[in-house]
């Protein structure tokens, strides 16, 4: 049934702008201003997607975070039944359902209403999406864009922080990405994509300079600096786990407290090293900074940076330091008990949680 119940709301999603009217008028002949009208087509498509089970773990957690603020933001727990009612009369509207699909599709919602009603419990208060304008993308290296995107109002995320991102040609599906900055006064974020997937192969290779994307309420996943400490920090980076490390360098840079940090940053050769004219800036500009790269297949490299992140990083390891460690789930995965391993000691271990990059 969970293939039906996907295929029937891919049918429904070919008509997209037509499905959101209806579910819009739908809530509104119900709950007239329950939902306001330029808010219903992402809002249906992350609730439709959701009931429908079509998405891996990492993407319902980011479904969850988006809507559980929509939510808390429209006040809805108490229209529950309208909202389930009004996504299975769009889904019945825009694809065949038996009658067998249909009680599939009712019980399918309640369980994802009943979902986002315990992600609204936990999340804050806020705007549940940011529609963000592209205004710069590049391709520095094969399969690797970096975007800047810049908020129509402010985007609340801290350095290390994940954000949902939706694009356009996917409505509903949420992908968790790490802006690779500071907060900046103009309010731009830096997202850094590696072509895996479907989004991120179109946030790569088909997304341009003006398009309009979404971005999702912030999520810690294990990545923020503790403000109370003052210890140096150890930051290991590999593929486009770069980028939330390289905001937690920014943070430093703008609160100076005396801390030295070495950034380590695995690719696989030279080739593959995509930002590395902004690595270089840094290093010039902050003396208390140290980077070093780590190529993985570089017979060229230098003996020193020979070898995959961790294992470089643990010749630049010193007692007292706080380690901060992001890339792929392969790289992550073994990283904790290597680091345990090598002496550092649990509570100064920080990885990121269910966070895929």
């Amino acid at each position: 049934m969970t293939a039906a119940l996907a295929a029937s709301w891919s049918a429904t999603m070919r008509y997209a702008r037509a499905a959101a009217d209806h579910f819009w008028c739908t809530v509104a002949d119900r709950c007239p201003g329950l939902l306001p009208e330029r808010e219903a087509a992402v809002f249906l498509a992350a609730l439709g997607r959701l009931a429908s089970g079509g998405d891996d773990p990492a993407g319902r957690a980011a479904l969850l975070a988006v809507l559980g603020r929509a939510w808390r933001r429209y006040r809805l727990p108490p229209h529950q039944l309208t909202i389930e009612a009004a996504l299975t009369a769009t889904v019945a509207r825009h694809a065949p359902l038996t009658p067998e699909l249909t009680v599939a599709w009712e019980r399918a919602c309640r369980r994802a209403s009943a979902a986002v009603a315990r992600s609204a419990a936990r999340v804050g208060d806020g705007p549940a999406w940011w529609p963000v304008q592209v205004v710069g993308h590049e391709r520095p290296t094969d399969g690797v864009a970096i975007m800047t995107v810049r908020p129509w109002r402010r985007h609340p995320f801290r350095p290390g922080q994940a954000v949902p991102v939706c694009i356009e040609r996917w409505p509903g599906r949420w992908r968790w990405y790490s802006p690779a900055n500071a907060p900046r006064a103009d309010g731009t974020l830096e997202l850094h994509v590696r072509a895996v997937a479907a989004v991120s192969r179109a946030l790569v290779h088909a997304v341009r300079p003006g398009d309009r994307l979404w971005l999702g309420p912030p999520c810690d996943v294990g990545l923020i600096l503790d403000p109370a400490s003052r210890a140096d920090l150890l930051l290991v980076a590999g593929g486009t786990g770069l980028a939330p490390l390289r905001a937690l360098v920014e943070q430093v840079a703008a609160t100076p407290v005396g801390r030295r940090v070495t950034l380590v940053v695995g690719a696989r050769t030279f080739a593959d090293l995509y930002d590395a004219i902004s690595l270089d800036k840094l290093q010039r500009a902050h003396e208390w900074l140290t980077i070093v790269p780590a190529f993985s297949h570089d017979v060229a490299a230098e003996p020193g940076e020979r070898g995959d992140a961790l294992t470089v990083a643990m010749d630049h390891h010193r007692p007292g330091q706080e380690v901060y460690l992001c890339g792929p789930p392969v790289m992550v995965a073994g990283s904790r008990l290597r680091l345990l391993a090598a002496g550092v000691p649990a509570e100064r271990i920080h990885l990121p949680d269910g966070f895929a990059v």
